[in-house]
């Protein structure tokens, strides 16, 4: 079984693009669903329904939470899907597998006041502070993933039309825009800090300082320092500016559709739970204006 989740591993990886974080999930998922096959002498051709819920119920007898139980559930769905495709099982068991009732969780999202101190906090002139300021404005401007924003290639932008080509999840293109704020940002970084920083004539637009494609882990390391040199006391992720995006489009009047395909969601509903972050603005707008509120 290790030689098939190696081989769909790759597909996930060299194929569908997914980031190394998302790879690196399902690994550790399906190695432990192997764990439990090899364990019980069961061989992946005879997993069935039952074999199944016998391993999600270890799963809740360990108190994973339904959250964690419910992106089990989608590896070996996927993985199932994919073993079946392959020819290597005759019927799926995942088909009969529900997902667990989740929680749902209001996104985290900054006020403008915070959002303008993050932004401005790394501007300091320097080589790395134009990269910075350029890399977080981009982040909020576009609404993007940590994961598509250190794919961009310079041949990815259309300067004259404020646009950037994003190879998203499941390697499906879209088309995201930005706003002049960034375009003066990104002409800035582009005449003075990032030929200095390109020393190995790579196509990628944020690098390091020693001319290799920026990561992940090194986008949350701005994002956090610029969090704390704007001397706010609270945890923000890349993935807030995100939400953020989201949540100031939709307060300032766009519609949910249009903010859906920036964003690349493949499913409308993914998209509405920042209508519920927006309405409670309305509702703030409502009680501090109406007469008998």
């Amino acid at each position: 079984m290790e030689n098939l989740i190696i081989d769909y591993l790759e597909v996930l990886e060299f194929e569908k693009h997914y980031s190394s974080h998302t790879v690196l999930n399902y690994k550790k998922d399906l190695e432990d669903f192997c764990l439990f096959l090899k364990e019980n002498h069961v061989p992946i051709e005879k997993a069935d329904y039952g074999v199944i819920r016998q391993y999600l119920n270890v799963l809740y007898d360990k108190h994973f939470s339904n959250k964690t139980i419910a992106r089990h559930i989608s590896t070996l769905r996927s993985f199932f899907k994919y073993l079946k495709k392959k020819g290597k099982i005759l019927e799926n068991p995942m088909i009969l597998i529900s997902n667990p009732k989740l929680e749902k969780k209001l996104p985290k999202v900054v006020s403008y006041q915070e959002l303008e101190a993050i932004l401005q906090a790394p501007d300091d002139g320097s080589i790395l502070g134009d990269r910075n300021t350029l890399l977080l404005e981009m982040l909020y401007a576009t609404g993007i993933r940590v994961s598509e924003l250190v794919s961009i290639k310079v041949t990815d932008i259309d300067l004259s039309s404020r646009e950037i080509r994003i190879l998203g999840k499941g390697n499906k293109e879209r088309i995201v825009l930005y706003g002049k704020r960034c375009a003066s940002l990104l002409e800035r970084y582009q005449k003075k800090s990032y030929p200095t920083l390109n020393q190995k004539g790579l196509d990628y637009l944020f690098l390091g300082i020693r001319g290799n494609k920026l990561n992940q882990r090194q986008v949350r390391d701005v994002v956090n320092d610029a969090v704390s040199k704007a001397g706010l006391a609270m945890h923000i992720s890349p993935h807030v500016l995100r939400h953020t995006f989201a949540t100031h489009m939709l307060n300032e009047g766009a519609d949910l559709r249009s903010v859906q395909q920036l964003l690349g969601h493949e499913s409308l509903s993914t998209t509405t739970i920042y209508t519920h972050v927006s309405n409670e603005r309305l509702r703030n707008v409502y009680l501090h204006t109406h007469p008998r509120a």
